[in-house]
């Protein structure tokens, strides 16, 4: 079985290092390859990306670096599945750094004829205090802490695969695919994966806003697929018993949300993840 690990990449020059070598220290993932899919850099991402190329050539893997004039992260991924030939499919965030075994236990679960779609268990990352607080909290949110979200690494096997075309222009695409599949296809495996979240108030806000963003947009284009849904409830009672186990993640988590419900976003910035 061939895996293609597929990387959007968009000026993650600070961040591609540490994804690749993570990647790269994955164990017992004998047939891999790597397509990192750099679009519309004005930094060193794609040069960086390029050291990295003998180092999977020694480990018996292929590794391509497109560079691509395109700021655009789904017409990075549709790239990226254009040039991919595994059975397995894997989407990496440029930001994320794998634990050495989640990718092979990810190709185990999808080894099956039946479509599947896997990920890893996530594990929130912040430099900030009060992202970090956020983080504590929002990670203790019943659709966090026991489902499988997916955000920043999932994978689908050949037959899942075949449940779309090209990445539509969404915001959401890890929601949207997730959402292709039902709870009973998706799998979990116990390896981790670190995903850093926003830092500092105003990116939290910002990325709050983008993520309900997604959300109303798969709602509206694809309503269809909120029945595989699995959130789960997250009661008054439930959230006051987190809220007293972690006063200060509630405080910043609630003021977040609070903001982003009755004000507009009048910035006018281009969108970033606010790392």
């Amino acid at each position: 079985m061939t895996t293609s690990i597929i990387i959007p990449a968009n000026n993650e020059a600070i961040w591609i290092s540490a994804c690749l070598e993570a990647v790269l220290a994955s164990e017992r993932l004998e047939q891999a390859e790597i397509l990192v899919v750099a679009n519309g850099c004005t930094d060193n991402t794609v040069d960086i990306a390029e050291r990295y190329v003998k180092l999977a050539e020694a480990k018996k893997w292929s590794m391509r670096v497109f560079d691509l004039q395109i700021g655009d992260k789904l017409h990075a991924l549709n790239v990226g599945d254009r040039h991919a030939t595994g059975d397995v499919r894997i989407y990496l965030d440029a930001d994320v750094q794998v634990s050495n075994r989640v990718l092979h236990q990810i190709e185990r679960a999808l080894d099956r004829e039946e479509a599947g779609w896997a990920s890893g268990k996530l594990r929130m990352a912040a430099a900030s205090r009060v992202s970090r607080a956020y983080g504590r909290f929002w990670s203790r949110v019943p659709f966090m802490a026991k489902s499988v979200p997916g955000s920043g690494l999932f994978a689908v096997n050949k037959a899942g695969r075949e449940r779309w075309g090209d990445f539509p222009n969404i915001i959401s695409d890890d929601m949207y695919v997730r959402l292709l599949f039902k709870p009973r296809e998706r799998y979990g495996v116990p390896g981790t994966y670190v995903w850093p979240i926003a830092e500092g108030w105003r990116n939290l806000i910002k990325v709050r806003r983008r993520q309900n963003k997604g959300v109303e947009q798969i709602a509206e284009r694809y309503g269809h697929l909120l029945k595989n849904e699995d959130k789960g409830a997250f009661d008054r009672k439930q959230i006051a018993s987190v809220a007293l186990a972690y006063p200060i993640g509630f405080f910043v988590y609630a003021t977040v949300s609070l903001i982003v419900r009755f004000t507009k976003d009048q910035s006018g910035e281009a969108w970033s993840r606010g790392r």
